[in-house]
């Protein structure tokens, strides 16, 4: 059987192009084909860029005629989460307000992929500015996961899932302030983390702090383990106009043949807080198991987080309300008019979430701190004991387009937030991965595996470790 292109994974293709086996250009025409015949599927693709991807192709190409130094991604296609600039073409943010924007420069991480040899074959949906973790707007509107493109993709980075996991591209990094990475991974069944915060810089202006509470970062998404490695080693690394950047150690790609025999990782589908559905029960359990069977040491654990779930999302909302309202000023300042003309150019849940939200108060925003103090010494005291903590990403699989669900397993939930398990790691910056865990009734489901702070050599390792031993590529839809 011959492997397409678009099968290929973004290390083979590299490889590939050195040998000699492909052209840059071909590799390019291929992925632009497959894009555009299948992006009607799932909305995956806001922009295509074809003829910069072609301009690249070509300049990559001539490198090799000339025999100039390739970087490790040289030739590879990568897409661009519509959040995100790369110069001279649009970053809609998903909003009707930015839809002819053009940007000026690359944002600093989709620098170090053009400068790596990556080809930007277009930019993926995501919500308005970003905020939710399902993919819809008016812009482009919803996108769905490749294995039923009437559910939902996840979000907010759900376009870079759907395209991965359509085989669109093989390498389609995204951002994360409440699970954005994770839960597309999750939903479309691909590989997604988010690093340490600091390891991917992020210059946010006009607030160069806007990250810090919650914390939020740019990390890999990809259809492997090693892939995923690969772009982090490449994005990695200080910035100076990012306060909380931090230089990069050794090389993330070592992690990935390592054995994790040394590694105790504690298991705890729920956290001891969240509702999770059965059917991910089942998948998780399976997927844990596999962990032992290679070297790891598993043990049920129920951490002790401080406090219910609903309190740590009712801390998250407060300090994501306050970071949300500064939008609006952000707006203004760009000469918008978001609480009059443009009012109604903005998506109603976008309205809601923040313009109707009523605003914490110092007090209120303080105690949230708290909260997230408790959660970080939680962790803490768990990552003392045991290496990694094993959860689910999810406690959902994919759900129908508009029907987010109100209750799991017969608990009640906050139907928009409700049922993700990703935020506690974005109040403590610390990495958090998911890994493909099953199929369940065709739907895909994630395992999230975190630790502490700079561990995200220990998240890759047992990551790949899983990978090898369940490999989840043929579970994607032809």
């Amino acid at each position: 059987m011959v492997t397409r292109v678009t099968d290929r994974t973004a290390a083979g293709i590299a490889r590939a192009i050195r040998d000699g086996d492909y052209s840059a250009t071909e590799v390019v025409e291929s992925t632009l084909e497959r894009i555009h015949d299948r992006n009607d599927r799932t909305n995956a693709f806001v922009t295509v860029t074809d003829e910069l991807a072609r301009e690249m192709a070509a300049d990559a190409d001539h490198a090799i005629d000339e025999g100039e130094p390739l970087g490790p991604l040289h030739g590879v296609p990568v897409a661009i989460k519509d959040l995100d600039d790369v110069e001279g073409i649009r970053t809609t943010s998903g909003s009707l307000l930015f839809e002819d924007r053009v940007a000026e420069s690359d944002s600093p991480f989709v620098a170090r992929l053009r400068e790596a040899g990556a080809i930007v074959v277009g930019k993926t949906n995501t919500p308005e500015f970003g905020l939710g973790v399902t993919t819809d707007n008016r812009v482009a509107g919803p996108t769905g996961t490749p294995f039923d493109p009437d559910r939902v993709s996840g979000g907010s980075s759900g376009g870079a899932g759907a395209a991965l996991g359509d085989r669109l591209v093989p390498l389609a990094p995204g951002s994360d302030a409440g699970g954005s990475v994770r839960v597309p991974a999750s939903f479309c069944g691909v590989y997604g983390l988010k690093p340490t915060q600091g390891v991917i810089p992020n210059v946010s202006r006009p607030n160069a702090f806007a990250s810090h509470t919650p914390f939020s970062t740019n990390g890999p998404l990809a259809r492997t383990v090693e892939d995923a490695a690969l772009s982090l080693d490449v994005m990695a690394g200080a910035h100076p106009r990012d306060p909380f950047s931090i230089p990069k150690g050794g090389e993330y790609r070592d992690a990935v043949d390592r054995p994790i025999d040394d590694l105790k990782i504690a298991y705890s589908p729920d956290m001891g807080i969240y509702p999770v559905a059965p059917e991910v029960r089942d998948a998780l359990e399976d997927a844990v198991s596999a962990l032992e069977r290679v070297g790891a040491t598993v043990d049920a654990v129920d951490p002790d987080l401080g406090h219910s779930n609903e309190e740590i999302l009712d801390a998250y909302y407060t300090m994501a309300t306050v970071r949300w309202g500064s939008l609006l000023e952000n707006l203004e300042d760009e000469g918008f008019d978001p609480l009059g003309e443009d009012r109604d150019r903005l998506r109603p849940y976008l309205v809601e979430l923040i313009m109707e939200a009523d605003e914490p108060t110092t007090r209120e925003y303080k105690r949230a701190d708290v909260v997230r103090t408790h959660v970080l010494d939680g962790l803490i005291d768990l990552f003392g004991e045991y290496d990694l903590l094993a959860t689910a990403t999810c406690g959902t699989t994919p759900f129908p387009h508009g029907e987010e669900p109100e209750e799991i397993d017969g608990v009640e939930i906050e139907p928009y937030r409700g049922w993700v398990l990703t935020q506690p790691f974005n109040l403590t910056g610390q990495p958090a991965a998911s890994v493909p865990a099953g199929v369940v009734d065709g739907l895909p489901v994630g395992m999230q595996l975190a630790g502490p702070r700079h561990a995200d050599d220990d998240v890759l390792a047992a990551s790949a470790a899983l990978e090898r031993r369940r490999p989840w590529h043929d579970a994607y839809p032809a």
